[in-house]
């Protein structure tokens, strides 16, 4: 699912070691429960031109729906209308952040979500590594869109990189970023789930989940109610925040965030990893090309070897 064009770079590659995940994971398609899914797809596809790359029905009456770019899955939906609403005090999403190759074609997917009117704009920033710009879909699901500057623009000090928010002007922005070839045909450009961002209860428990168990390296540790972390020396992978739910318990059932996942090189990986997770005590399965573990917030997060496709990843 992770053989895009565009890939990130990573500082040091090779296979995991017993503390840490490999520098070459990738995050895969993210997974949210969708009380509409005809409305969710359409704009999905329309908002940041997806297109629709599979579709299955499950016998519960479920119907799960993968969307993506260039045959690279972005999001898989699935419909559960019913379930209570997202909750944004509750742990959960607080955006999937989608990654692209240069300024024109996020300048271009930018256009799109700000032109659709179910898309709630909620701001943009300069992060110093990056430069995102935020959205809220139709159901309450945060959306970050963003560029990365090229590592050697990144500041790091005491094994920590720097990040801030300073002010992007979203208008000068598509001004000086925008071609037409791009603004018309935004989709041919490729993009990637650069990483995820969630809302969690307790800052402290989340890093011994996420680094400590996991193998994720905390990247930023010093931002109030916040925590970010990554493999590779990326800026992150992860992050987990307390600014909307903190003192939240485990989730219940509800529309958002269904799983996490997460692409490692090999069962090597996974090997170390099962090993983190029995020495902290977690319960997780574990079925060969695939570890499943669940978040102190229930949460699920899952680990698994390339080469899933659509098929695999509806079958999740």
């Amino acid at each position: 699912m992770n053989s895009s064009p565009l890939t990130m770079p990573t500082a040091a590659t090779g296979a995991a070691d017993e503390r840490h995940l490999s520098a070459d994971l990738a995050m895969d398609a993210v997974t949210l429960r969708v009380g509409d899914l005809e409305l969710m797809s359409s704009y999905y596809e329309n908002a940041l031109a997806l297109t629709s790359l599979e579709e299955k029905a499950r016998v519960n009456g479920e119907v799960h729906r993968v969307l993506g770019r260039g045959g690279i899955p972005f999001v898989r939906l699935v419909a559960t209308p019913g379930l209570p609403p997202v909750d944004p005090r509750q742990a959960g999403l607080f955006h999937t952040a989608f990654l692209f190759e240069d300024q024109a074609a996020l300048a271009g997917t930018v256009l799109r979500a700000a032109q659709d009117p179910r898309s709630r704009f909620v701001g943009s920033s300069d992060h110093l590594v990056s430069e995102a710009f935020y959205f809220t879909d139709p159901e309450g699901n945060g959306i970050e869109l963003y560029w990365d500057r090229p590592r050697d623009q990144w500041t790091w000090s005491n094994g920590q990189v720097a990040m801030d928010s300073l002010y992007l002007d979203p208008n000068a922005y598509l001004s000086e970023h925008l071609t037409d070839d791009v603004a018309a045909s935004p989709g041919l450009r490729p993009g990637i789930v650069g990483h995820v961002h969630l809302q969690v209860g307790d800052v402290d428990a989340a890093r011994a989940f996420y680094v400590d168990a996991l193998g994720f390296e905390t990247t930023v540790g010093s931002h109030p109610g916040a925590l970010f972390a990554a493999a590779g020396g990326y800026h992150h992978h992860v992050a987990m925040n307390t600014w909307n739910s903190r003192g939240a318990g485990p989730r219940a059932t509800s529309l958002g965030l269904a799983d996490v996942a997460i692409t490692v090189p090999g069962r090597d990986d996974l090997d170390a990893l099962t090993g983190r997770l029995k020495a902290a005590g977690l319960s997780f399965a574990d079925d060969g090309r695939a570890v499943k573990v669940l978040d102190p917030w229930a949460t699920p997060v899952a680990i698994s070897l390339p080469g899933t496709d659509t098929e695999e990843l509806l079958a999740r």
